[in-house]
């Protein structure tokens, strides 16, 4: 089992004498060591898998773990294994303790656009930018363990002081709807745990050795929901890259490294740095880059897949120039090299400068897929329609029930809500069923009782022909009957209204077009909703170009890269204080280290800001990459061209004769 493991990873895998922190560099098989660690606990040292957690940070990851642990252990029975992101161990912990902290076990989790309205609606707000600027403020409260009250003692302005009394309100209005939102499926469990040295043992007995994955992404809270699981035994691998470290920005802390060697005196650090990605001239421009920051732990990265193609940097005019060049280039490329779109990525510091490679990639029908956009199926106006077909196909689906009932407004708010909430957690059934109860018409003044009543009355009336009459007629009656458009619009500006009222009809639209097609009822549709849903993310990756951030691209890997708009101002980002070039530093190596085998890095000797034009400054990023491995082409002051005239031409001919050859057979 470990014969295909290089010595360090072999080391990695065995060591079982303490804490062990393996440092892996980017391409350096980090994920190959942690599932090779879960076989060889259970095939070597006995470990029962329900024994086991494995922790990492996206389905995605988890996915690729738990089908890499099935290939090691073909023969051997692995039910009980947790392989799984932070939440989801959350969520599964507060499920089974739930009672503890007054929730029902059925308790909703609200994501960031459920969360999103209630913040709005708290603060009578429509200003995107101050809505963010609250949730990220609570959600960094949480992380820190302040509550409410500690935020507002602790408040040192007025804008500090109405968010800790919106803090107190979000918090009464989740309990109120008996749901969570992300940050509490980690601050929950912690706070559990603290107050229930019971509970913390149950649960240490029952995860006797831990791994974690991307821990220099790990904030306070996860940092502190590990150590309390772990306990004094300290039987854990965590697998890191203080040069990978990037997300600042959400509260993932570099300091848990640091961490660490003050927690755990005997902790053991093994250096992953032999890459099996990149070339060799790639990773010496990744290391001499990074160099250039503080190091929490030294390491150098380096490869035997030969030195490989010289890094090119291109000076563009203008950004429709740069896109114009890079889009031409990967096209001639991959014409000359018979290779596939999925081969190249376009990497970017924010998501607004995709739009010019976007039309570009347009113009020459290269089919490209953008990472980190919205999905159609999470448009707040899609979620919206999909909270009542999932509550017709499953009453007791709590979250589809809040947000279906409170949107459009009908006259029932928090009160209502709380008084509900609180009756079905004392009788752990669904809101759903908690209406119908007679308590409920006791409890509840007439006019709210009216109003739950006809809702629910509704949905059952739909619920009761949803398997029997035309799927496109009931969503017809659906959409009339919430009178959705007339409330977008009351909502809304007009044109925001439009926008989101032709999303709606475009889904409604495709519903009725699916369902007619296959034959389906409207239950059938609602199930192939839900399964689109999941499927989002998959691991078939579509034959296109990879757009993405470089936040996004973490962890991916592409033949051939072109990092763009490197100049001063977008990457390093403007106004970063000295810590923060150091994270956009590290979020440069990110994408570098991206590169299998070739590498493109552009700038624009000027971009159009409204009307005017503005001159930029290259990134001072690339003044800290070896000279000797770069080659410049375009406006640079230092540019040399790669090729002649006589020579491009010749490739141009030499490119029309292999078109023609093809046409041909």
């Amino acid at each position: 089992m470990l014969s295909k493991l290089n010595p360090i990873q072999r080391q990695a895998v065995t060591y079982l004498d303490g804490p062990l922190l393996v440092l892996a560099g980017a391409g350096s098989g980090k994920t190959r060591v942690i599932t090779h660690k879960i076989a060889y606990l259970i095939e070597e040292c006995g470990y029962e898998p329900r024994n086991i957690a494995a922790i990492t940070f996206t389905n995605k990851a988890a996915s690729e773990m738990r089908e890499r642990v099935s290939d090691l252990l073909k023969n051997t029975n692995t039910k009980g294994l947790v392989v799984s992101t932070f939440h989801s161990l959350g969520m599964n912990i507060l499920r089974a303790e739930a009672k503890l902290l007054g929730y029902k076990p059925q308790f909703s989790i609200f994501d960031s656009s459920d969360t999103w309205k209630i913040f709005a609606e708290l603060s009578n707000s429509a200003d995107k930018q101050e809505i963010r600027v609250m949730q990220t403020q609570v959600s960094n409260w949480k992380s820190a363990f302040v509550s409410p009250e500690q935020a507002a003692v602790l408040a040192d302005s007025d804008e500090a002081t109405v968010h800790a009394r919106i803090y107190s309100r979000y918090q009464e209005t989740l309990r109120a709807y008996q749901a969570v939102d992300f940050d509490d499926l980690i601050h929950l469990p912690v706070q559990l745990f603290k107050q229930h040295p019971e509970v913390l043992l149950r649960w240490q007995l029952r995860l006797r050795y831990l791994l974690v994955d991307e821990y220099q992404d790990t904030n306070d809270c996860q940092y502190q929901l590990i150590k309390l699981l772990a306990d004094m035994r300290a039987a854990f691998t965590v697998v890191g890259d203080d040069d990978q470290a990037i997300y600042a920005w959400r509260g993932a802390s570099i300091e848990n490294l640091h961490k660490l060697r003050d927690n755990y005196s005997n902790l053991r650090v093994i250096k992953l740095e032999q890459n099996y990605r990149s070339s060799q001239r790639i990773l010496k421009v990744a290391n001499q880059l990074i160099n250039n920051n503080t190091k929490v732990f030294e390491k150098k990265l380096w490869s035997d897949h030969g030195i490989g193609d010289a890094i090119r940097i291109y000076a563009a005019r203008d950004d429709e120039h740069e896109a114009e060049s890079v889009v031409m280039k990967l096209v001639a490329h991959k014409f000359e090299h018979r290779t596939r779109f999925s081969d190249y990525a376009i990497l970017y510091r924010s998501n607004h400068l995709s739009r010019a490679f976007e039309e570009q990639l347009r113009s020459q029908r290269v089919p490209y897929t953008v990472s980190g956009g919205t999905s159609f199926f999470e448009r707040a106006e899609i979620k919206d329609i999909t909270a009542y077909l999932r509550l017709i196909a499953n009453p007791d689906d709590d979250p589809a029930f809040i947000r279906a009932i409170t949107t459009p407004k009908r006259g029932i708010g928090n009160t209502t809500l709380e008084r509900l909430g609180g009756h079905a957690g004392s009788r752990n059934i669904s809101l759903f069923e908690a209406a119908f109860e007679s308590e409920m018409k006791i409890e509840l003044p007439q006019r709210q009782y009216d109003e739950l009543m006809l809702f629910c009355n509704f949905i059952n009336r739909i619920q009761d022909r949803a398997d029997k009459d035309p799927c496109g007629e009931l969503l017809d009656e659906l959409l009339r009957a919430i009178n959705y458009e007339a409330w977008l619009y009351d909502s809304h500006d007009p044109r925001m209204a439009d926008s989101k009222w032709e999303n709606v009809q475009e889904f409604i639209a495709w519903l009725k077009r699916k369902a007619e097609v296959d034959e389906k009822s409207l239950i059938d549709m609602i199930q192939t909703v839900a399964l689109i849903n999941m499927l989002e993310g998959n691991n078939q990756t579509p034959d296109a170009v990879s757009l993405s951030t470089l936040h996004a691209a973490k962890g991916l890997e592409f033949p051939h890269v072109f990092i763009v708009g490197a100049e001063e101002e977008i990457l390093p980002f403007r106004d970063s204080d000295e810590k923060q070039i150091e994270e956009e530093r590290r979020l440069m190596y990110v994408g570098i280290t991206r590169a299998e085998r070739s590498l493109q890095i552009s700038y624009c000797n000027r971009r159009k800001r409204g009307r005017d034009w503005v001159a930029c400054e290259p990134s001072r990023f690339l003044e800290e990459m070896p000279e000797d491995e770069l080659s410049y082409a375009g406006g640079h002051a230092d540019a040399v061209p790669t090729v002649s005239r006589d020579e491009g031409m010749d490739k141009l001919a030499r490119l029309k004769a292999m078109l023609s050859k093809q046409v041909t057979e």
